[in-house]
């Protein structure tokens, strides 16, 4: 009897982790695709009051932000559309560290974003030709990848808020029942 409270509380934990990050991961997608609805809206309208490395950017800041609304899009709907509750522990521990290594990923990927900003803005300074452009450009990419950077260490810190809860279900001994079949395991502790 007691392992079967034990198992029903795990189960528990585990869904409540899991609807945990897929609630952070929609908060997340709202928030990444609010960013781009602003920067397209003002980037639509500023784009036809502005010329030269201005209008470079605004063109960039539209551009990047259909690219940030897909992925807000796919996310949100993604985390709809998934049925956690039929995921083990090791699938539900899977998912959530790999979350997290994906927005660690991505953090990196937006250093780069900014380096190439900046690449753009100082090249801009020394070539004649498309210099406004290579600037508008860089100063968009420097602006995306600083936000996108700050959002991907925001959500993973805090996705990493739950790991601490994953620990009790890692270490101890469980029994979990499934259609044919019984899983047990036992934690041995260390002498």
């Amino acid at each position: 009897m007691a392992s079967c409270t034990f198992a029903y509380t795990q189960s528990n934990l585990l869904s409540s982790i899991n609807e945990s990050r897929f609630d952070i991961q929609r908060k997340g997608m709202l928030v990444l695709g609010s960013w781009a609805l602003g920067n397209m809206a003002i980037g639509a309208i500023r784009l036809g009051q502005t010329t030269g490395e201005d209008k470079a950017f605004q063109q960039m800041q539209i551009g990047w932000s259909l690219i940030n609304m897909t992925i807000a899009t796919w996310g949100y709907f993604g985390t709809q559309n998934t049925d956690y509750l039929t995921w083990d522990t090791y699938q539900s521990v899977h998912e959530h560290y790999k979350m997290q290594k994906i927005l660690l990923f991505n953090a990196g990927l937006d250093v780069g974003y900014m380096l190439g900003g900046a690449y753009l803005m100082e090249r801009g300074k020394r070539e004649v030709k498309n210099a406004e452009r290579l600037r508008g450009f860089g100063r968009s990419i420097l602006l995306q990848g600083a936000f996108l950077f700050v959002f991907d260490v925001s959500l993973h810190t805090f996705l990493s808020s739950d790991n601490a809860k994953l620990k009790p279900i890692l270490n101890q001994s469980s029994i979990g029942f499934a259609p044919n079949e019984v899983h047990l395991r036992i934690a041995l502790s260390k002498p």
